[in-house]
Order: structure tokens, then C-alpha cells, then sequence
């Protein structure tokens, strides 16, 4: 559980950076963006379903 949380903080900081890039039309790949909001999308969906006992410690991958 606590890599999740460590990835899904990875994941927002990485986030931040890009939509910055973008603002400052550094970004070489918006695609990027998309991606990873689906991955953040993800990763909070498992530790939803961890908080309300649906998923279990082994089933975290």
C-alpha cells in the first residue's frame, strides 16, 4: 500500500511539472499528460478499493 502512495505522489509532482512545461510551450509530448492522469486515475482507484476492504494487500498489483 505504501508503494502506491509513494508512486501516486511520484505521479502528482510529475503532473505539476509537465502542466508547467506546457504552460511555458516546453513540452515536447502532451500525450504525456493524458497518460499520466490515467495512471493517477488508477492508482487512487486502488486505494479507494484498499480503504473499503475490496481489495486486499496481495492483490495490490
Amino acid at each position: 500500500m505504501i508503494d502506491v502512495e509513494t508512486k501516486l505522489h511520484d505521479n502528482l509532482e510529475s503532473l505539476q511539472n509537465l502542466r508547467f512545461q506546457k504552460a511555458l510551450q516546453q513540452l515536447e509530448n502532451p500525450i504525456q499528460i493524458k497518460h499520466l492522469k490515467k495512471e493517477i486515475a488508477q492508482l487512487k482507484t486502488i486505494i479507494k478499493e484498499f480503504n473499503l476492504g475490496l481489495r486486499g494487500a496481495k492483490d495490490e498489483n
